[in-house]
């Protein structure tokens, strides 16, 4: 049918130049337009020739449409966006109506991955969720075993490998030794076992290459209409072929480690005094402590533990050094703030291992924890570089939102986090600086934002449960690299941001690094 028809219009040349004509005066009136609306095809062309820089094309987008811009998919595609980047809108959506904006049927699709964990649920089921994971999360006993654990993995871990690799002179992917970091002690915080992923032999890890798989796709499930990338789902041909291998590999690895974490449990019950030895109060442990279904309202399956265990790992793994990253990047790339943290932390006390002072220092977390200058510089890398670039939303009903656009339930609305950061209009002038002296008052103390302007951690009752873990984490680890290290991008290494879920960098960040010795 269709070659019948082109063969028909080839048959008429004046029907040829009157669609010309039309397409060309259709691209003079809108050439200086912020997006153009195509007929058929919506503003689906501008969106896919500028996928290779969409977070800094959507800053653009939103500085030159005022905050705010409605983007309009192929017909009937489904593809109808409220793209936002207004702090009035944000807390109106995340905070003062949030009953009314779930995450949605079209969310957990995209993300189906996540299964029904804390993340993809809505309503009651996610209150449950939600206090369970606060309450396990909160407990004083998890606090002292994150803190603990963190600086080991550091110490142990973290050090070793750089101070190794500084003493050979290697070019090293910080961005890789990072995520090894994160990886293995996220897995020690949820399983309670680490998997030695960050050692000298820096071995393969099929898990976090099929994680990052995973992140890529579910980019890609959001810039092409949903029928596409179901079409290619059901051929299991493509994006969608790898998703599924990504998704078979992390199954497998969440599965294994349960089926042991329960084996491990069953065991020390059965020997008393090796329970009573047992300080470990990670996560997967204390879930399985509550699977009386009685006690919660919801079913705590196999199924259960393998969607919350996941959820957990995204939280934990890819955040976290994504933050790390582009905070270690922003600080070779300003020597003052650098010095600024260096003297911060000559001033506090420090733990060397096992007292030896030839070997690299290692920070507790409870000193870092009173450092203004430090925890500001992180605040400021995470404005500029959110590890989560985007928020997601539905709507139930319809209403006009403070900036004056109407939003239906077929809307679906999108924050851009990292366009939020380089707002003139929220952060000012210098809004793109990397400026952490914004953070602190003049009294030397640590100010305040809110967080519909500050969203690295969501807002409203959403707001991240693991804020408290990913500071610790955060902290131990940077301040025990920068005291003890000092490191160069190497020149002409390209660094822009990965398009994917999470905000790693595209091509990693590779680095040299030298000992230093601040003491």
């Amino acid at each position: 049918m269709g070659a019948w028809v082109m063969m028909n219009l080839w048959c008429y040349p004046e029907i040829l130049l009157a669609f010309a004509c039309f397409f060309f005066i259709y691209i003079l009136r809108n050439k200086n337009k912020v997006l153009v609306n195509w007929p058929l095809v919506g503003m689906l062309p501008s969106l896919l020739l500028n996928l290779h820089r969409l977070h800094d094309w959507c800053t653009q987008l939103l500085r030159q449409s005022g905050s705010t811009f409605e983007f309009h998919g192929p017909w009937l595609a489904g593809m109808e966006l409220l793209i936002t980047c207004d702090p009035a809108n944000t807390n109106h959506i995340l905070s003062n109506n949030f009953s009314n904006y779930p995450k949605g049927s079209d969310f957990s699709k995209i993300f189906d991955i996540l299964g029904d964990g804390i993340f993809n649920s809505d309503s009651d089921v996610w209150q449950v969720q939600r206090k369970m994971a606060h309450t396990l999360m909160n407990a004083a006993k998890f606090r002292q075993y994150v803190a603990k654990r963190s600086r080991e993995k550091v110490e142990n871990g973290l050090m070793p490998v750089l101070e190794y690799k500084a003493r050979r002179g290697d070019v090293v992917d910080l961005q890789d030794v990072l995520k090894r970091f994160t990886f293995d002690s996220t897995c020690i915080l949820v399983f309670g076992a680490d998997p030695g992923s960050l050692s000298l032999s820096f071995p393969t890890v099929p898990f976090s290459k099929a994680m990052d798989d995973a992140m890529e796709v579910l980019m890609f499930r959001h810039v092409v209409p949903e029928s596409c990338w179901m079409l290619l789902r059901w051929l299991k041909i493509g994006e969608e072929k790898k998703f599924a291998e990504a998704w078979k590999t992390i199954d497998c690895f969440i599965n294994e480690h349960i089926s042991k974490r329960m084996e491990e449990l069953t065991e020390s019950k059965m020997d008393t005094k090796e329970e009573e030895m047992d300080e470990s109060v990670d996560l997967l442990k204390s879930y399985i402590k509550y699977r009386c279904e009685d006690e919660t309202g919801i079913s705590k399956s196999d199924g259960f533990l393998r969607d919350t265990v996941m959820n957990l790992m995204l939280a934990g793994r890819d955040t976290v050094s994504a933050g790390l990253t582009w905070f270690c990047w922003l600080i070779s790339k300003n020597p003052r703030v650098e010095s600024k943290i260096l003297d911060e932390l000559r001033a506090t006390s420090i733990i060397t291992q096992g007292g030896n002072a030839q070997k690299p220092a290692v920070f507790e977390p409870e000193e870092l924890s009173r450092l203004v200058y430090l925890h500001a510089a992180l605040c400021e890398s995470l404005r500029l570089f959110p590890p989560v670039p985007f928020e997601h939303k539905g709507v139930l009903q319809q209403e006009i939102l403070p900036s004056g656009e109407v939003v239906r339930p077929s809307t679906k609305i999108m924050f851009s986090l990292y366009a939020m950061g380089r707002m003139e209009g929220i952060w000012g002038e210098d809004c793109l600086e990397f400026k952490p002296e914004r953070w602190i008052t003049e009294r030397g103390r640590l100010r305040f934002e809110p967080s519909y302007k500050f969203i690295a951690f969501n807002a409203g009752p959403r707001t991240c449960l693991g804020k408290d873990v990913a500071f610790t984490q955060m902290k131990v680890a940077a301040a025990a690299v920068l005291y003890n290290f000092h490191f160069e991008v190497v020149d002409g290494h390209p660094v822009e941001p990965k398009i994917s879920i999470i905000l790693h960098m595209k091509n990693g960040l590779m680095v040299r690094i030298r000992e230093r010795r601040c003491a």
